[in-house]
């Protein structure tokens, strides 16, 4: 279900889908670093300003599933025009900053981004650039990453299927919400 907050800026209404925290896990895969399961947190939130707060982790996983040691984080802001174009600032633990531009697909929670310009810090790996698509499927996030560097063609690298992290705060505001005449068996509810 996607919820759209009331103090929401009116510009962001497009966006309200990707709103929340998810988990959930993926596969990490390019040349010259090691290929691995991870896990992941994302979190989409909002002051109530033309833009969505960004933050992301990741973990490799061992076998079980178990956090092995961090893979990569970064955060940014999310913003999003009346034209549907999609402008993203990022930076990432490993020494990137990148602005990221695309659009959201016409009448479907999609979005297709490309770097516009990057920087890296002395300390960062090489890299030039990526693409990312962000999809809602079926109340999942799902994600996929492609990066290219001087010497690797653009390809993908990650992706991830996410889950809506529910709190308990989010079951007591969907409870107040339900109306004063639920059935006492449920079933009735359905007929």
């Amino acid at each position: 279900m996607i919820e759209i907050p009331s103090d929401l800026h009116k510009d962001l209404v497009p966006l309200a889908f990707l709103l929340g925290n998810w988990a959930g896990a993926g596969v990490h895969d390019f040349p010259g670093s090691e290929k691995c399961n991870f896990g992941q947190e994302v979190s989409f939130s909002h002051d109530g300003r033309d833009f969505l707060e960004y933050h992301s982790r990741t973990w490799v996983l061992d076998n079980d599933g178990n956090k092995v040691r961090p893979l990569e984080s970064e955060s940014g802001f999310w913003r999003i025009d009346a034209d549907r174009k999609v402008e993203v600032t990022m930076t990432r633990d490993d020494g990137v900053i990148e602005i990221w531009y695309g659009e959201m697909a016409a009448k479907k929670p999609q979005i297709d981004l490309v770097t516009d310009a990057v920087a890296r810090t002395a300390a960062a790996q090489p890299y030039s650039g990526g693409k990312r698509l962000y999809g809602y499927v079926k109340s999942d996030l799902m994600w996929v990453g492609e990066k290219q560097t001087p010497d690797v063609e653009l390809r993908p690298y990650m992706s991830a299927h996410l889950k809506k992290v529910v709190t308990p705060e989010d079951v007591e505001r969907w409870a107040k919400a339900l109306p004063d005449d639920m059935p006492d068996d449920g079933i009735a509810f359905f007929k």
